[in-house]
């Protein structure tokens, strides 16, 4: 079960289609679709988190919270809607776009890829960008 929730005021305009997405791309992880939690939050709330959990006094787009066990994919994620748009705009992208990156970044580590090396970080880049393609596949 994937669910959306809302410590700010944006809200997701196609939560189905998101939902559904997320579920094919962790369907060809040949990985099954456990409990996840969205929170769209914004970067004071998310630095809180990021201070009593990870020890990190940084603004950043995502954490994560994996509780996947064997194939069944499961976690929150928090995500800063400010730190997306901001994003959106630094890299030149739509913020539509960089959301879906950032959603689809999160359960592509649950999938067990990383991205603290730069080789890891080029096949995560590949893989999100696969998946984004599958997004616009579906519609």
């Amino acid at each position: 079960m994937i669910d959306f929730n809302y410590e700010t005021d944006f809200v997701l305009e196609n939560e189905e289609a998101i939902r559904v997405w997320i579920s094919n791309v962790i369907g060809s992880e040949n990985k099954k679709t456990g409990e996840i939690n969205y929170i769209f939050c914004d970067d004071e709330y998310l630095l809180e988190i990021n201070k009593e959990h990870l020890q990190h006094d940084y603004y950043t787009d995502i954490i994560s919270f994996d509780y996947t066990v064997g194939n069944e994919i499961s976690g929150d994620m928090f995500i800063s809607i400010d730190r997306v748009k901001e994003n959106a705009q630094d890299f030149n992208v739509s913020f539509d776009e960089e959301l879906k990156r950032v959603i689809v970044h999160g359960v592509l580590h649950y999938c067990g890829y990383k991205d603290k090396s730069e080789e890891d970080e080029l096949l995560m880049r590949s893989k999100e960008d696969e998946k984004l393609a599958m997004f616009h596949v579906e519609q």
